[in-house]
């Protein structure tokens, strides 16, 4: 059987949710997605809250992923805990709510969705995301699984790909909000993309207004970053797995421009 899983690009601000409530079912339809992860943690602009988590879940997706943002609204604690379909990079060092790993139903299958952050220029006080990938899988349970691997370096984010090529079906990269052109098929199987892109205001700068980010890069004293307005645009790739031989079997952009 082939299954198509829908990865959709972090979702930016009030802008990125609407284009997610209006348009994800029709690309899901149009993509014959069998199953979506959609990165969740900009959803209020850095973090995400159970009202806006809520409304990613009845877009439709099936998980919702985070990353850095995670604890910027601490009311998503809570929720966390109770919500089963949305998870927080696992190698969170300490104790914090919520889980990174969820073993999901799909077509009478078990499909595991691991939730990591890189630790290269975005957060040393974290745990080994490659460590903690192998230690999740060893935990079995599952018939595939995908990785979303919440990270500034395309290096570190090549990295995963290649270390966990044939352990996984999926890995794909978030949080830089640019989609790359490096859609792959790695040699043991593994469908790669560096990163996925965001879902939010095309005309900005990753989904804020250009001017807030000139002003940072000019010396200005920091502001409180403002969604850009206008036009949106949602970023998503295609895996497409074979789940007899366990082998993604193609990887494509699936975007959708206003």
């Amino acid at each position: 059987m082939l299954l198509n899983i829908l990865a959709v690009g972090d979702v930016v601000g009030e802008g990125g949710l609407d284009i997610l409530s209006r348009r994800l079912d029709g690309l899901r339809q149009e993509t014959q997605a069998n199953f979506v992860v959609v990165n969740g943690e900009n959803a209020s602009g850095v973090g995400i809250t159970p009202a806006q988590a809520r409304r990613i879940l009845e877009a439709g997706a099936d998980v919702i992923t985070l990353g850095n943002h995670t604890w910027n609204r601490l009311q998503i604690g809570d929720y966390l805990d109770k919500e089963a379909r949305i998870l927080r990079p696992a190698n969170y060092a300490g104790r914090v709510p919520g889980r990174g790993m969820g073993i999901y139903p799909c077509k009478g299958l078990r499909i595991a969705v691991l939730n990591l952050m890189g630790r290269a220029e975005l957060n040393s006080n974290l745990d080994n995301p490659f460590k903690m990938a192998n230690s999740l899988l060893r935990s079995g349970g599952s018939d595939l699984a995908l990785v979303d691997f919440h990270a500034e370096a395309t290096s570190e984010k090549g990295a995963m790909g290649w270390f966990l090529d044939g352990k996984v079906q999926a890995v794909w990269g978030t949080h830089t909000h640019v989609p790359t052109a490096d859609c792959q098929i790695l040699p043991r199987g593994t469908g790669f993309v560096t990163d996925l892109g965001m879902t939010g205001p095309s005309r900005s700068v990753l989904g804020i207004k250009p001017e807030n980010s000139i002003n940072l890069f000019m010396g200005g004293l920091p502001r409180r970053y403002e969604e850009a307005e206008g036009n949106c645009k949602l970023n998503a790739c295609l895996f497409t797995i074979d789940t007899e031989k366990k082998r993604c079997t193609g990887v494509r952009r699936a975007d959708i421009q206003e």
